[in-house]
């Protein structure tokens, strides 16, 4: 059985449309006829980010002026045309104006000047030239960090060493303050106790740098008669005197006991031995004496005629 044909639906769908031809009867200039012709508005669909108000609510100043047609320019007299071209260049002048004055008032968020003229068109100013070394892409760290953390790295692996180097830093900060040994003073210069764990790096550079050697004893074979060496104290540069120090850490953090296993044992290890170094507990600072009390010793042998070719 056929369905049944329902009228109602059907006579929705269809689109009816007013007739813009003139009645019988009624005469109307040509011109007249295409001006009362006006085009059916194409549909429009809006999205969340565009603006529902129509254009006939908008205030005089901020709606758009008329589309410039083929009819309509024509229609126009050459003054009206050149007052809708000016009102046209006024309100792109006006955007132009409210979108600068929001970025002025962004940088004013940002604690910069909006009317400096090194800022303008740069949101945070161009740098000044020539470029420091720290900028570099190389040097973006701390000197003393990238030193340590190569010295930690083992068979080329780096990424290891520097996960290490953010655990070791992790430890010293969310350490309680050392408690200094005043027979064992730290690197004149370096900050009160209770600020060392605010800066981690700070609190790695004092500790290394508290035990970091002066000189170095260096021998000459067969110069002190019967084929001893003769032993001459050597000053040593500032990454020389921090490797030294380190190496020394790290001999005894594998002297330590181990509290367990896994990645993290060893990181937390150095750390622990670096707290030791800033309190005083550590055996490194009986190594850094008696290198020190052996230079003091061997000073004589400096002024040997044969070593004087070699300084």
């Amino acid at each position: 059985m056929p369905p049944r044909l329902n009228l109602t639906s059907a006579f929705r769908a269809l689109s009816l449309r007013a007739s813009t031809t003139p009645a019988a009867g009624t005469s109307q200039p040509l011109f007249l006829q295409q001006s009362q012709k006006v085009a059916a508005p194409a549909a429009r669909r809006f999205y969340s980010g565009d603006n529902l108000t129509p254009d006939s609510q908008l205030p005089q100043s901020e709606q758009l002026p008329p589309s410039s047609s083929s009819s309509s320019s024509s229609s126009l007299s050459p003054e009206q045309f050149d007052n809708a071209a000016q009102q046209s260049v006024r309100q792109q002048q006006q955007r132009q104006d409210n979108v600068n004055a929001l970025n002025r008032l962004e940088m004013v968020a940002y604690g910069l000047n909006p009317f400096d003229a090194k800022e303008e068109g740069h949101k945070y100013g161009l740098p000044s030239l020539p470029l420091p070394s720290e900028l570099h892409k190389d040097h973006r760290y701390d000197d003393v960090m990238g030193q340590i953390t190569r010295l930690l790295m083992k068979d080329g692996k780096l990424s290891k060493a520097q996960r290490d180097m953010a655990m070791i830093l992790n430890y010293l900060r969310t350490s309680p303050p050392p408690k200094l040994n005043p027979l064992r003073p730290l690197i004149p210069g370096s900050p009160a106790p209770h600020f060392l764990p605010l800066d981690p790096v700070t609190y790695l550079r004092v500790a290394i740098d508290s035990v970091a050697p002066l000189v170095k004893i260096r021998g000459f074979r067969g110069m002190a008669g019967g084929g001893r060496s003769l032993e001459v104290p050597a000053p040593l540069a500032a990454r020389q005197r921090r490797r030294t120090a380190f190496m020394w850490i790290l001999d005894a953090v594998q002297k330590r006991k181990s509290k367990g296993s896994g990645r993290k044992m060893f990181p937390t290890r150095v750390a622990e031995e670096i707290v030791a170094v800033v309190e005083g507990r550590s055996n490194v600072w009986e190594k850094r004496a008696q290198v020190h009390k052996l230079g003091t010793a061997a000073r004589a042998n400096l002024m040997n005629p044969q070593i004087k070719n070699f300084l």
